[in-house]
């Protein structure tokens, strides 16, 4: 065994290491930022502010002091007590809510002097927010057994039953799929286009087209017609998968055609505005990743805003993900039209200025 033989063959192995952009980029900064978001993300859960709506159909001093132990750990939004708590909940489009029934204060009362009384508290979460609802769980669960502790030596006189705010059972599978479809035409265009137009400049292809008839905006069209049909087949793929392997129910409307057409010029825009600065093809996969990886963990796809401290929820409502996230979720799940409509209109926008934009910094020559 010659030691030299092996240390040459190391350092050139080295040297081709570093002199490959991407693989640097993936073995360097992806850990980095890795790291740098979910430890944001799980290092700020004891500061996340989770809110959970109360109707105090009680109202005395001591549900009010109930509410108040909530309040320690949760961010308490009131519900009229004069309004039906269930329509209150469906109309306000609430995601999670407890209801403190009248006869709360006597029924404790009954209980410190010995009586049997149970006290059931309503409480109603959306079965697609499991990382929120665990939290919730949690506080509501301990505050009950403190209670009960205090008031009967740990005897159950306090308890919740737990329903979901929709008249639907949704799993959390239903809050993915969307999610799945927005990253997946995010990442296809993105990394077709910033690909593409890099190779094409380094070849001159580019170039070369700006001395035939096929004008850039034909050369756009026709590279946007290809984007939006990769774009489609992968969408009905995850729905066909979603639907027919995990028998999810799925509403298929006008605001999905929309959505996944914005998205896919969204963000080929975008991905042209990136490959006006990246000269390498090396480069590309490396520039691409920088963009479309933080939108995958910030954006609401894998769980919701609400577990992420508030300057990352801040910021992942001024992604583009963001919005085709949640109109998928509000056009294909939710059946929520208003909510749907709100959020194709911010993507739509969205893409109009990013393509433009990006059609306009396109150069056929350099």
């Amino acid at each position: 065994m010659k030691p030299i033989a092996i240390f040459n063959d190391f350092l050139a192995n080295l040297k081709m290491w570093y002199r490959s952009k991407g693989t640097v980029f993936w073995a360097i900064l992806f850990p980095i930022l890795l790291m740098l978001i979910f430890g944001a993300i799980y290092q700020g859960q004891g500061d996340v502010t989770v809110s959970l709506h109360v109707q105090d159909l009680d109202e005395t001093e001591i549900s009010e002091e109930f509410i108040s132990n909530l309040g320690e750990r949760l961010k308490i939004e009131t519900i009229p007590s004069d309004v039906d708590g269930d329509n209150y909940i469906s109309d306000n489009n609430i995601r999670s809510a407890l209801i403190i029934p009248e006869g709360f204060e006597s029924s404790i009362q009954s209980a410190y002097l010995g009586s049997n009384e149970s006290i059931p508290l309503s409480l109603s979460l959306d079965p697609t927010r499991e990382s929120v609802n665990g939290i919730i769980r949690g506080v509501l669960g301990g505050t009950v057994q403190g209670w009960n502790n205090d008031i009967s030596g740990a005897r159950e006189v306090l308890s919740y039953q737990e329903t979901s705010v929709t008249a639907e059972e949704f799993k959390f599978i239903d809050f993915f799929m969307p999610g799945v479809i927005g990253i997946t035409v995010m990442t296809s265009t993105i990394y077709g286009t910033i690909f593409r137009n890099t190779k094409y400049r380094k070849w001159g292809i580019l170039s070369k087209l700006s001395t035939t008839p096929f004008s850039r905006w034909e050369y756009l069209v026709s590279k946007m017609l290809f984007m939006t049909f990769i774009s489609f087949f992968s969408t009905f793929l995850i729905i066909i998968v979603g639907v027919f392997v995990w028998d999810i129910s799925v509403t298929i409307d006008v605001y999905l055609f929309i959505i996944v057409i914005s998205t896919a010029f969204a963000f080929s825009g975008m991905g042209m505005l990136i490959s006006r600065f990246v000269k390498e093809e090396e480069t590309a996969d490396s520039a691409a990743g920088a963009v479309t990886f933080p939108q995958m963990f910030l954006a609401g796809t894998f769980f919701p805003l609400e577990v992420m401290p508030s300057y990352l929820s801040s910021f992942a409502r001024v992604l583009p993900l963001y919005y085709v996230n949640e109109g998928l979720r509000d056009s294909m799940i939710y059946e929520d039209g208003s909510g749907a409509l709100f959020n194709t209109a911010i993507i739509f926008s969205i893409a109009a200025v990013l393509f433009v934009v990006g059609a306009l910094a396109t150069k056929w020559t350099e």
